[in-house]
């Protein structure tokens, strides 16, 4: 395949990384080692890897533990069309053919202050595009600004222990922010802090949570995190308060 093409990482531990897929070599995805490398735990040492054919990209998941998602659904290998939406762990990627990543530049420019914090990998060198306002942020900003929900699933959290019990609130986008009185999970628990965990759905099999850098930290099933992989069914701790997630179609 001649076009060229990159990987964007549009959410995750590397956002804003551009990725060339070069000539006829694979890329190789990993926590541990490979071409791109995520820093993740719930990434495999070597995760998956993408391989040009005359026909497209080739996609292939390496046994990783927690699998790889493309559009939405789980696979073991998959041919990939451009714009595809690849999940990794807690990152999201996106591929592009037939764009130069420099001509992007225009359009980063345009863009909203919280996304105006823009890496490009361009070859060999590293371009960091920023806005006064983006050097101000606070660990909110690792939050995915554009989940949506996948289509036909349902998600809630409802608070079954702490002075909010009883208190249910229903996913309306794909990530959703855990916080004393902010978020779209707003807590009144003193030992909640302000912007404290986030939920990431990208599929039925593909939830995540994620501390925010809290004071007292964040509880999956009783254990202390700072990433996890969820299941409906179950619970999170913050402060003094414990929430159930429960997923449906």
């Amino acid at each position: 395949m001649t076009d060229q093409a990159f990987l964007q990482v549009v959410s995750g531990v590397r956002r804003g990384l551009n990725v060339p897929l070069r000539g006829g070599a694979p890329l190789v995805i990993g926590r541990k080692r490979g071409d791109l490398i995520l820093d993740d735990p719930l990434v495999s040492g070597a995760h998956c890897r993408i391989l040009p054919k005359v026909e497209g990209f080739l996609l292939q998941d390496l046994g990783s533990t927690n699998g790889t998602m493309v559009d939405g659904k789980m696979v073991r290998e998959a041919m990939l069309r451009p714009g595809a939406e690849i999940t990794i762990g807690s990152s999201r990627m996106i591929l592009y053919v037939g764009e130069d990543p420099r001509e992007r530049l225009d359009t980063a420019s345009r863009a909203t202050p919280a996304q105006l914090e823009i890496a490009w990998l361009l070859d060999e060198e590293l371009v960091e595009v920023r806005s006064a306002a983006s050097q101000s942020r606070g660990r909110a900003d690792v939050i995915s600004q554009d989940l949506r929900l996948p289509p036909g699933l349902n998600a809630v959290v409802e608070v079954v222990a702490g002075q909010d019990a009883g208190k249910v609130f229903r996913f309306s986008r794909g990530n959703v922010q855990v916080g004393r009185r902010q978020g779209e999970v707003p807590l009144t628990d003193v030992e909640v802090s302000r912007h404290h965990a986030v939920i990431e759905v990208f599929g039925r099999e593909m939830i995540f949570l994620r501390d925010l850098g809290s004071t007292n930290g964040t509880y999956h099933n009783g254990r202390r995190i700072q990433v996890s992989k969820l299941q409906s069914g179950d619970t999170i701790g913050c402060g003094k308060t414990i929430m159930r997630l429960q997923v449906s179609r």
